[in-house]
């Protein structure tokens, strides 16, 4: 048999004694509405041990030395599991005694998705340091900001990026160790450090990190939220906060890995897991690279995205599990090069990000010629990140799920007053996932949490009468037509359907009679005709005659954030300004 079969086999059998043995042990209730209209998870609320984000990750170490961590997807270049844990061990006992990093310091980290990603972050743990991300895309401004929010220590990048690091060390007039990777033989900058003599250091003394006091309530992430208006804010979250999520996407119900501490049949297949996600984004970092390297998975990472190197690299690396944002699923369903054969591994397909709609997921089936496990998720980088999850074989491709375990939500109106099942209004969040608050920003986190300790997401939502979420949309990007809200995500998923169109991205404009009014921008498929006359026939065919669009604009790619969401303030910025 072979390991794919063996692994659909394998799941078969875990499905059905989920069914038997969790069924009852997992789910609470039918419905999750209380009489306060607070709407708690049906899941068993989570246990969760008191340990640091490192120790919970290499806890079942003994299960899988020799599986591999993570590799590229591209050289093949990557580290096993006991070399994850040594290296990083040795990593952090430099970072303490040659960079005096303490409990609680800052150490930045500014890399594209490599094998060393993983090392780096738990190497920095293990120091009793907090990983503070930044975009390896920044500007030198964007950058020097960031470092001076987060009073960073040290940075860790590549050599091609030190020269915008040494920039915003300028700007800022601040100097810093930089460590660098070097994954291709590049020469060394002058004054930087090699990542490689501080992990492969046969004199280094790990007897020092027996000094690390680090308790599962201190910060361990510091990653920063762009949101949608104001410079970005650092979002603290704890050990707790990450491992308290990891635990709750473990609930069986709803788990989209294979678990590998179960025994079920002899264990010969491992998940492999393609990280084109940014770690640097809390998607990337919680989901994909902490929680799987916790369950033994193998992360194939992708330093830049490539459609070609990505669709490839799916199939070579035999992927069965991905994550991925709204564009990488239109991109799938649309590019030349994807077929059934690609996609031949692909059993479980995971959305997050941004709303996507579900003719996009129903393109991507027809693509792959095969049922799908595909589920969209919600989370925030304030939630570490998931909030809400669907159950394993859901096909409610526009929800985004039950609550997971020990999640209470709330959906309220403009005064904060409680609204019930079906109704519209911004999702209120509980759990032990949400962030401990936004460093250094007392008006933020006042601005954030009511005073009864519920989370404002800012999203808009409506959750039905068996606790299932829907997200209509950003609250703040909503556009207001004679006093009626229209979300861009609807107008986006209608405009998707139209034949002739790859992608699109609406926004609200000033309208002298009407308040504001969609305008659409919107990119044509290879070889695709259409103008704005069509193109708005067939949207105002299709919706509420206040949501119709009048105005076409046709570009080459849409504007969206490395985690895949539109940015809408910059289509603002260029085209109605």
């Amino acid at each position: 048999m072979s390991s794919k079969s063996l692994f659909k086999v394998k799941r078969t059998l875990e499905t059905l004694c989920q069914s038997s043995k969790y069924a009852s042990a997992s789910v609470r209730r039918n419905s999750g509405w209380t009489s306060d209209r607070i709407v708690k998870s049906p899941f068993k609320n989570v246990d969760l041990p008191n340990i640091t984000l490192n120790e919970y990750i290499f806890q079942n170490l003994d299960k899988w030395p020799e599986r591999t961590a993570a590799v590229c997807a591209v050289t093949g270049r990557g580290y096993t599991y006991e070399q994850t844990f040594k290296l990083s061990n040795a990593f952090a006992a430099n970072l303490r005694n040659k960079f005096k990093i303490e409990d609680g310091d800052v150490v930045s980290v500014m890399l594209p998705n490599i094998p060393d990603f993983p090392l780096v972050a738990l190497g920095i743990l293990e120091a009793g340091g907090v990983v503070s991300t930044i975009n390896p895309i920044y500007t030198a401004h964007e950058v020097q900001r960031q470092l001076l929010l987060s009073n960073a220590k040290i940075v860790v990048t590549l050599p091609e990026i030190v020269p915008v690091i040494k920039s915003a060390f300028n700007i800022a007039k601040i100097d810093l160790p930089v460590i660098v990777i070097r994954t291709n033989g590049d020469e060394l900058p002058d004054g930087t450090i090699i990542f490689n003599e501080l992990t492969e250091d046969p004199r280094v003394d790990t007897s020092c990190l027996k000094a690390v006091r680090r308790s599962t309530n201190d910060i361990c992430f510091l990653p920063y939220s762009s949101g949608t208006t104001g410079l970005p804010k650092g979002v603290e979250l704890s050990h707790k906060n990450i491992i308290a999520n990891c635990e709750q996407i473990n609930e069986p119900l709803i788990r989209c890995h294979n678990d590998t501490t179960a025994i079920i049949i002899p264990d010969s297949h491992q998940d492999a897991v393609m990280g084109i996600l940014p770690f640097f984004h809390i998607y990337g970092a919680s989901v994909i690279m902490f929680h799987k390297m916790s369950a033994g998975a193998k992360l194939v990472t992708l330093a830049k995205f490539q459609p070609d190197v990505f669709l490839q690299s799916l199939q070579k690396s035999r992927t069965n599990i991905l994550f991925l944002a709204p564009p990488i699923l239109l991109l799938m369903s649309s590019h030349p090069a994807a077929s059934k054969a690609v996609y031949q591994y692909l059993d479980v397909v995971i959305s997050g990000a941004a709303p996507c709609a579900a003719s996009d997921v129903r393109r991507l089936c027809e693509k792959v010629q095969r049922k799908l496990d595909y589920r969209q998720g919600y989370g925030l980088t304030e939630t570490s990140p998931v909030v809400c999850f669907p159950k394993n074989g859901s096909d409610e491709f526009a929800a985004v799920g039950h609550p997971v375990p020990s999640t209470e939500l709330k959906i309220v109106d403009n005064d904060l007053k409680s609204l019930g099942p079906n109704e519209t209004g911004e999702l209120l969040i509980k759990g032990p996932q949400v962030m401990r608050g936004y460093k250094d920003n007392p008006q933020a986190n006042i601005e954030s949490f009511t005073a009864d300790g519920w989370f404002r997401s800012g999203d808009l939502a409506t959750i039905d009468d068996r606790g299932v979420v829907t997200i209509a949309d950003r609250l703040k990007e909503l556009i207001k037509v004679k006093g009626f809200q229209v979300p861009p995500a609807e107008l986006e998923g209608v405009l998707r359907d139209h034949p002739a169109v790859n992608d699109a991205a609406v926004i609200g404009v000033p309208h002298p009679h009407n308040g504001e009014a969609p305008k659409a921008f919107v990119v044509l498929k290879p070889g695709q005709k259409a103008d704005t006359q069509n193109i708005c026939a067939f949207v105002n065919e299709r919706v509420a005659p206040y949501k119709n669009i009048k105005d076409v604009v046709f570009l080459d790619s849409i504007p969206k954030s490395s985690a895949g969401k539109i940015l809408r303030k910059d289509l603002k910025a260029q085209y109605c300004s």
